[in-house]
């Protein structure tokens, strides 16, 4: 298996499965630090994380690892419409991708439907590469007032400025959103749920979530809670909506450097007992 190049210029990619994902690299290679994996959201790319992975690279001492799936930023478009358990079968691809780039510890930090991805792996993959899991405005079920914002994007794309925004970003901007919103506004994604996902977590697990997130109420936070039989942490924002790391960057970013201390913590005092 071909292994990447960590210093790799911008927009390089990978292949898994016949399809290129781009992919960028920040901080220490795998062989020398534990990495940080990226997921990024329904609309989401490697450089709409903009200036978060240098700086978490820095604030860590990790290395930091993102990638675009298929259909976003410069990877190579999707299959439409998306199956609906298409978080589940990127969680699928995302083993792979960990193992295209040498990835011997990893913490998977994912936003929205990177968060759901990254808990459908943690909860389906034995991979002791994965040490911990950053969960920001994560999704584990449906709601009502997330699926009723998901509409609101849809005519947002459709005639206001959305689409314009995203095309700055999607070589393919009509697949990335029509991939994601065709199969959040399906009828029957109302029944989908991943929660038994979490009842598989042995890992720690940091939950950021914006009281006022669109997508998501603070329940999707209350069902890790309920249900884990790992370390939980969470950092709950008042008047934040969806993306807390874009919204309350400092803080966002001084928790997950706090969780990442200690879960590298954890990791030395393992090795000393042997």
């Amino acid at each position: 298996m071909t292994k990447i190049d960590w210093n790799s210029e911008p927009k390089a990619k990978i292949t898994v499965d016949g399809v290129a994902l781009e992919y960028a690299c920040w901080g220490p290679p795998p062989h020398k630090a534990p990495t940080v994996v990226l997921l990024h959201e329904g609309l989401g790319c490697v450089a709409l994380w903009r200036d978060l992975p240098e700086r978490l690279a820095a604030a860590t001492g990790l290395g930091v690892f993102a990638y675009s799936r298929a259909g976003y930023g410069a990877s190579d478009p999707a299959n439409l419409p998306r199956p609906l358990d298409y978080m589940t079968q990127e969680a699928d691809t995302l083993g792979q991708v960990l193992g295209i780039a040498g990835i011997e510890q990893a913490v998977l930090y994912g936003h929205s439907d990177g968060a759901s991805i990254a808990a459908i792996y943690a909860g389906s993959a034995p991979d002791m590469r994965v040490r911990g899991l950053v969960l920001e405005a994560p999704h584990f079920f449906t709601e009502p007032s997330g699926l009723k914002a998901i509409h609101a994007a849809g005519k947002a794309f459709d005639s206001g400025d959305l689409k314009a925004k995203l095309a700055a970003y999607h070589a393919d901007v009509e697949g990335a959103f029509r991939g994601w919103h065709g199969a959040w506004t399906d009828p029957k994604f109302a029944d989908w749920n991943i929660g038994d996902s979490i009842d598989h977590w042995r890992i720690p697990v940091l939950a950021i979530q914006g009281r006022d997130d669109p997508y998501g109420t603070v329940a999707q936070v209350t069902e890790i809670e309920e249900r884990i039989y790992a370390p939980v942490e969470t950092l709950l924002l008042e008047g934040c909506a969806h993306a807390p790391h874009k919204e309350e960057p400092e803080k966002t970013l001084e928790t997950v450097q706090s969780f990442c201390a200690t879960l590298m913590r954890l990791e030395q005092e393992e090795v000393a007992l042997g």
